[in-house]
């Protein structure tokens, strides 16, 4: 412990050194020289392993899924699918939460009425966008020492990006004496209030919040930008404190198709992509974290049977089932106990067990077991089709 906090008061004076000789525009070889012993001992720091968070990085390449990780993501996707659905969107396939918006234009105006040439746009960009995940402190430090910022414009950029809220926020800025005077964040602004206004309308402007921050720093964005992050609530018990970022993200670009138009004609376009991969693994995680079970079939009901000798009946009623469109399975030992039978169902959720017993046989009727409830009722067979599809909300045959 010792060893590392010496490690990082060597780090911070080597910065103030960077930052001192920038200030005082010392030559580019013994700025670059002393920027690499930054970095050299950056690097020997590491990561402090006691402020590590639960970090979900998306996997390259493809992945094979599970039967439980398949139920997660039909689920996802069904969500996803719904909502673009209901609307009026179109579906196609394509290999690739509090929202935050901000808008191109006005971190354009507020870059420069601050001071930033338009060499370090992209860069200050990338730093100011972490600010979800850092300090200030930490960003400006980045900005000032490692990206040649000079200070005062990093304090004047750091007034304004630390800002978020909602329409009054856009108000605040619109009277602003400074950006108000700049044309690209006035276009900006007025947009973002009109935005507003049509949330309002929608009645979800509570679930949208403006953030200076947030700084995607595209060259191809024209207009509003925006993310949508989880939002941090306390850790579930087992549960691992979650730092995923956005879970998804875009913006509106109406140049970038144009440029491929032989006329070079202007097409307002607009788009999202959808973090998939780290939903998936936020939703498994927490699954696992309540022990929640997850069901991989639709398996409506199990044949099951209640003594030896039994495989060619089970076999003839599943077969019968299925022949009625109900989703039926039976386990293919020969002689499976009955209580193996009965935790196959609790594991796998199937809801349903009809149980064959010699006596039942006689009697012409078939057991069915709810699960859940462990209530068991005496169904005659040729009402247990019936009596199945009733339970599992199936739409019965009107002949």
């Amino acid at each position: 412990m010792a060893e590392r906090a010496a490690l990082e008061e060597l780090v911070k004076l080597q910065g103030e050194r960077v930052r001192g000789l920038k200030q005082q525009k010392a030559s580019a070889e013994l700025i670059e020289e002393e920027v690499a012993k930054l970095l050299k001992l950056k690097a020997q720091l590491g990561p402090d392993e006691s402020k590590q968070k639960f970090v979900l990085k998306t996997p390259k390449g493809t992945r094979d899924y599970s039967p439980r990780q398949m139920a997660v993501r039909e689920k996802v996707f069904d969500v996803i699918i719904r909502c673009f659905k209901r609307h009026g969107a179109e579906v196609i396939d394509t290999p690739v939460f509090e929202l935050k918006v901000n808008d191109r234009r006005i971190l354009d105006g507020m870059f420069a009425i601050c001071g930033v040439s338009d060499s370090k746009f992209r860069t200050i960009c990338s730093s100011v966008d972490k600010l979800d995940k850092v300090s200030w402190e930490e960003v400006k430090n980045e900005m000032v020492g490692e990206k040649g910022l000079a200070p005062e414009v990093a304090d004047r950029i750091g007034d304004y990006v630390q800002q978020h809220g909602g329409v009054s926020l856009v108000e605040q800025l619109l009277q602003d004496p400074k950006l108000s005077q700049n044309k690209q964040a006035l276009e900006g602004l007025g947009d973002l209030k009109l935005l507003f206004e049509y949330l309002t309308l929608f009645g979800i402007d509570d679930k949208i919040s403006f953030d200076l921050s947030l700084a995607r720093g595209l060259d191809y964005y024209t207009g509003v930008i925006y993310e949508a992050v989880l939002l941090q609530t306390p850790a579930q018990a087992g549960e691992e404190p979650l730092g995923v970022g956005s879970v998804a993200a875009g913006g509106r670009y109406d140049g970038l198709v144009g440029m491929f138009d032989p006329k070079g004609r202007k097409v307002p376009c607009v788009g999202l992509s959808i973090g998939v991969e780290r939903i998936f693994s936020i939703v498994e995680q927490r699954l696992e974290a309540l022990e929640e079970k997850i069901r991989t079939t639709e398996t409506q009901v199990l044949v099951a049977s209640a003594q030896k000798k039994l495989l060619e009946e089970r076999l003839k009623l599943v077969s019968e089932l299925w022949d009625a469109g109900i989703k039926a399975e039976l386990l293919y030992k020969k002689n499976p106990k009955l209580l193996n039978q009965l935790q196959y169902c609790e594991e796998a959720g199937i809801p349903l067990v009809a149980i064959i017993g010699e006596q039942e046989l006689k009697d012409g009727v078939i057991k069915l077991r709810s699960v859940t409830s462990r209530e068991e009722v005496d169904v005659r067979r040729e009402d247990l089709v019936e009596e199945i599809k009733r339970r599992t909300g199936q739409p019965l045959c009107i002949c």
